[in-house]
């Protein structure tokens, strides 16, 4: 529990880094400087008031210099990736392997705010984190790279075949994030994606019964339901993959 603890604090601590990237990334601009700076006022943010979620209850979600109001997304983004890396290390135990299951939580959480809001998935976030999935499966699960290989392409050309046959519905973002999260799950990106289209499917028809069929005409980004189905493939994909041999092969 005490590595667990120390995970979870870890992840307030990269979900502090994690608002930048949602930030900065779709608007093109370095992750690394200059130093984080308020919105409104730019001033700099000094490092009393950047503890993650601490400093925004002390400073009651307002900037120390002009006072304008802090979102409540930055405390969020932090507390919510320390909630899921110590989820993680709880479901897939404190070892090597975290070297590839955190930041791939990050990526998925990263996105998933991101495409919220922009509607979007950049090439600056999925093509690192595939680079890095298949450097890290090299070191840490060499055994289990042929699968990820295969997964992370099976993933790949689903979701390309179903964003030609409806461009609408899903781009190529999306196309390549399934690819990313097949390249961490390996066969757990089956599980992944059932839940990522089954709650896809659940919230846009309840879309359509608040708002009526014009609500149609407005499509909801399918990147953050594939964060959630990449999270479920993450914390409980094996045990979901041998429950379904069990009973049905």
């Amino acid at each position: 529990m005490i590595g667990v603890a120390f995970v979870g604090l870890l992840g307030a601590i990269v979900g502090s880094f994690l608002n930048v990237v949602i930030y900065r990334v779709p608007r093109g601009e370095s992750v690394v400087a200059p130093r984080s700076r308020c919105p409104s006022c730019e001033a700099e943010v000094a490092p009393r008031d950047n503890v993650p979620v601490l400093s925004w209850v002390l400073l009651r979600a307002r900037c120390r210099r002009c006072g304008d109001r802090i979102s409540g997304r930055y405390p969020l983004v932090e507390l919510l990736t320390a909630v899921v890396f110590a989820a993680v290390a709880l479901a897939r135990g404190v070892d090597t392997d975290l070297i590839l299951q955190l930041p791939f939580a990050a990526v998925l959480l990263a996105v998933a705010a991101i495409d919220l809001e922009h509607r979007k998935i950049p090439n600056a976030i999925t093509i690192p984190a595939a680079v890095w999935g298949v450097a890290g499966a090299t070191v840490v699960q060499a055994g289990e790279l042929p699968e990820m290989l295969v997964a992370g392409v099976a993933a790949f050309v689903a979701l390309l075949l179903m964003a030609l046959a409806y461009p609408g519905g899903m781009g190529m973002g999306d196309v390549k994030l399934a690819g990313v999260m097949g390249l961490y799950l390996g066969l757990s990106v089956l599980p992944a994606m059932a839940v990522a289209f089954l709650t896809g499917t659940v919230v846009g028809l309840g879309v359509i019964a608040r708002a009526g069929l014009a609500a149609r005409k407005s499509a909801l980004p399918f990147g953050p339901f594939l964060a959630i189905g990449g999270l479920v493939g993450l914390l409980a994909g094996p045990e979901l993959v041998d429950l379904y041999a069990d009973r049905f092969l």
